[in-house]
């Protein structure tokens, strides 16, 4: 419920003390099966995600809450997923160099190396902390932020307590020297600290030794960000302590993190190096959990996040137990009226991304020689920083090109070399060696008519073989749009995965039904993943803003 401190503002009134903005939104996924599948397990005649939200914001406080309705969830959600109520809800005073909110909320510490909540509904994630939390500004470039709570897993708390502080510096706000030549210098530094007890649950080591589990664990970031004109570097750095958990064995290694990012920028070119290494560096509210529950973290993928069917048919999530991971991007834009440029001109972009496997050695315990190397109780492995291992994860190679023809036809053409290791990535399928081609055309046939194709073909002697994909999208602005795809395995199944859907939009509303049937596999975002299975049926998602 809102405060009621927080009145609407009365005709007549004036002053920003007085004035109450009240925003909100509602978000309803609906599924009726029209059949369901080996892997569908669920017998629900209609499933359901929805959320309803409202938030009041004046000059000193802000309130919000949501409802959520998941009694019977959509496939793919797991069984802890199920249920309903108010799991967000918070209020948040506002004062001249301060802000506390008591509840539930979201927060980030640097890239999120060692604490990040956030909802992300795609994925079923919604990891928020309930408590208590204080952002300063003490004085001119000094930014202060503390927090302690428990974090959500579905409808519950995990029991451990968790407390965090973050300090960021911006010494271009001091140094008049820096500002006046366009240099932006800024450092950070974190701490979090989770406090959870053993479980009821023994863990041995080899059935022989019980382990003594750690009820503090601390992890701590450093980082610090240069900007001079176009050019942009950023550097972090974290370490986690002990932390035995499902993702790694049990074992008593600590974990570390670093990351190099630099990039350059300004018209019609922009280029993006990064290169990140991470080592046992999962770290959750909950040891025993494992998939995307009770993270308290969140490690970037660093791979492209494609939006391209068949170019997001093998997405990577990134390993929790430690990667070698690089990244590249180009791109550049050729000039109106020149011999590439054209009429109107052509972006083109290059990517690549590899991921690879570290070198380890597996550690003894000392003064226990019967429990094997790696084992829990163990340290785990050693691993050289430098060290690169046998396997690669993850590599993608792709090039992108887009021009304008006329005023009525812009063409984009992409192209995708992949290799997936499904062992690593989704526990057996080897290595997938993929060659990817797309065209996407889109046609302006009147002042509010436009039509969007799009063309994929996935070229691979693996896994299940080749993919053809195709779309089109007809938009009648303002309101309507019309939706076909069809996804065609040519290869060993020869499965069709239609869909068709209409689109109406009004004002703040959005509606669309339609009916599908969906492949199983992956849907991921930055690196997280979640496994969907195969669905078919009528499906109707409402959306609105206020």
């Amino acid at each position: 419920m809102l405060p009621a401190a927080l009145p609407a503002q009365e005709a007549g009134e004036s002053g920003d003390e007085k004035k109450v903005t009240v925003s909100g939104s509602v978000q309803s996924d609906v599924q009726i099966p029209t059949g369901h599948t080996d892997a569908d397990k669920s017998n629900d005649d209609v499933r359901t995600n929805t959320y309803a939200e409202v938030n009041a914001m004046s000059k000193w406080v802000d309130a919000g809450v949501r409802f959520a309705y998941l009694e019977h969830p959509l496939p793919g959600y797991e069984a802890d997923f199920k249920g309903w109520g108010v799991p967000f809800y918070y209020v948040k005073g506002k004062f001249n160099v301060a802000e506390v909110t008591l509840g539930t909320f979201y927060d980030q510490f640097g890239s999120g190396f060692i604490f990040r909540t956030y909802e992300e509904r795609s994925l079923g994630i919604d990891n928020s902390i309930l408590g208590a939390r204080v952002a300063l500004n003490p004085v001119k470039g000094v930014h202060i932020k503390a927090l302690t709570g428990r974090q959500r897993r579905y409808w519950h708390h995990n029991k451990a307590w968790i407390t965090g502080a973050d300090m960021e510096l911006n010494l271009d706000q001091w140094i008049k020297p820096l500002a006046s030549s366009n240099t932006y210098v800024t450092l950070g530094a974190s701490w979090v600290n989770k406090r959870e007890k053993d479980s009821t649950d023994v863990i041995y080591a080899d059935n022989t030794h019980i382990l003594n589990l750690p009820t503090y664990v601390n992890a701590c970031d450093v980082r610090a960000q240069v900007q001079h004109g176009p050019y942009s570097v950023l550097l972090e750095y974290a370490r986690k302590g002990q932390d035995p958990s499902f993702d790694n064995g049990y074992t008593y290694g600590k974990g570390y993190v670093a990351m190099l990012s630099a990039s350059y920028s300004k018209r019609g070119l922009s280029l993006l190096l990064q290169a990140k290494r991470s080592d046992n560096f999962s770290f959750r509210s909950r040891r025993s959990m494992s998939g995307t529950s009770s993270m308290l973290n969140h490690l970037p993928a660093f791979t492209e996040d494609h939006t391209y069917t068949l170019a997001a048919l093998y997405p990577y999530a990134t390993h929790p137990m430690g990667e070698w991971a690089y990244q590249a991007q180009f791109g550049y834009n050729f000039k109106r009226r020149t011999t590439l440029g054209g009429r109107y001109g052509m972006n083109v972009k290059v990517n690549f991304s590899h991921v690879h496997s570290l070198k380890t050695t597996p550690t003894a315990a000392g003064g226990l020689p019967d429990i094997a190397p790696g084992a829990p109780g163990t340290d785990g492995y050693t691993s050289k920083f430098w060290g690169w291992g046998n396997s690669t994860y993850y590599q993608d190679i792709n090039a992108q090109i887009e021009r304008r023809f006329s005023r009525s036809f812009k063409l984009s053409v992409t192209y995708m070399n992949q290799f997936y290791n499904k062992t690593i990535v989704e526990g057996e399928g080897g290595m997938i060696h993929s060659d990817i081609m797309i065209a996407d055309a889109l046609f302006n046939l009147g002042a509010k008519t436009t039509l969007r194709t799009e063309l994929q073909y996935l070229a691979t002697k693996d896994d299940d073989g080749d993919w053809l994909f195709a779309l089109a999208e007809l938009s009648l602005a303002p309101h309507w749009m019309l939706t076909v795809s069809d996804e065609y395995n040519s290869g060993k199944t020869g499965e069709h995965y239609p869909g068709a859907y209409v689109t109406y939009n009004v004002g703040a509303h959005r509606l669309q039904a339609g009916w599908a049937r969906t492949k199983a596999g992956y849907n991921c975002s930055g690196g997280v993943c979640r496994y969907v299975p195969e669905t078919k049926g009528v499906v109707i998602s409402y959306n609105y803003n206020f």
